[in-house]
């Protein structure tokens, strides 16, 4: 199979509410993706402002630093387009979207049609939904983005194969569970085999307050087979080719990056949600009471794996502030 277009996926680390510095993160992701050979940059969902915004979305201040930062993205995007997830205001509605970036200029957006009122999401809280599905010809690939809920419905992805879409990218900021990997490659590999169209899932990655998100990016075959996947829980630039095939266009395999399992996805996880929560916080170390048991043991080795043992003040509290249990 010939190669008819390579996109880059851009997992990276954002921080709720800083835009400036969020938008800078992607621009730094462009120059590398263009040495790469990409011709599409792919962020994660709300990539400026960080996910989830929450009540910082009414502040009329984020408000213009988002779009400040989408204009330095739309400058920086020259000899390579750039899908980007931000959220959209407009005179009378907030929309969680996806923008298309090319020379300089956003050519196309689409809203996400599904907002998730579950668990940890809110979505309807602060965004009105979408409503149809688009395609952008990149390359001669006609490709339709989505975002994150949209690939869990059947009909949102048969959407986008009725407006003639041979490529559907999908932008997530989908929060790290114990087995869930498994579980959205299986989504995708569900919606791939029914429409026909190989899928690209692009995650974030980092801890945000209480959430970690676990990045694992990967891409489904027309067949619905797993052919390439981003490391778990680090930043990544991960390049893909989509190839003319019999019908359209699919994706050539690439590396399969390992899966952590059982006791170290879970380690890994916490690690990473400590670090970034102090780095994000900008506090200088975290103070450790310790009681002699094996929970605070536990709490003290995660710390210092997250922070470095430097960072990390151990104190033994009195046999008065701990129970006989521990």
């Amino acid at each position: 199979m010939s190669r008819a277009l390579r996109i880059a996926l851009a997992q990276f680390n954002a921080t709720v509410g800083d835009a400036p510095g969020n938008s800078g993160r992607i621009i730094e992701h462009i120059a590398p993706a263009r040495e790469q050979g990409a011709r599409l940059l792919v962020t994660p969902e709300l990539a400026i402002s960080g996910y989830p915004p929450e009540d910082l979305l009414f502040h009329g201040g984020l408000r213009k630093r988002i779009e400040a930062g989408l204009a330095r993205i739309a400058d920086a995007a020259r000899g390579i387009d750039v899908l980007v997830g931000y959220p959209e205001y407009t005179d009378s509605a907030l929309f969680n979207t996806a923008a298309w970036l090319r020379d300089g200029e956003v050519i196309a957006r689409y809203r996400k049609q599904r907002l998730p009122n579950y668990q940890v999401f809110d979505e309807k809280r602060y965004f009105q939904a979408g409503e149809a599905p688009f395609t952008v010809e990149i390359d001669g690939v006609r490709v339709a983005p989505l975002i994150c809920e949209d690939v869990w419905h059947a009909d949102v992805a048969r959407g986008a194969r009725a407006a003639r879409a041979e490529l559907v990218i999908a932008l997530n900021a989908s929060p790290f569970q114990r087995g869930k990997q498994p579980e959205r490659e299986s989504n995708l590999g569900a919606r791939a085999r029914e429409t026909g169209l190989p899928f690209v899932y692009v995650n974030l990655v980092g801890g945000q307050d209480e959430l970690v998100f676990d990045g694992c990016s990967f891409a489904v075959d027309t067949g619905g087979r797993t052919v390439a996947r981003a490391p778990a829980v680090a930043e990544a630039l991960l390049c893909l080719d989509v190839a003319e095939a019999d019908r359209g266009v699919d994706i050539e395999p690439d590396t399969l990056a390992p899966l952590p399992a059982g006791e170290e996805s879970v380690w890994r996880a916490i690690v990473t949600g400590i670090s970034d929560y102090v780095r994000k916080n900008h506090f200088a170390g975290v103070v450790v009471g310790l009681s002699g048991g094996v929970d605070s043991a536990v709490v003290l080795a995660l710390a210092c794996d997250a922070l470095g043992a430097d960072r990390v003040h151990a104190v033994m509290m009195p046999s008065r502030f701990t129970s006989s249990a521990s």
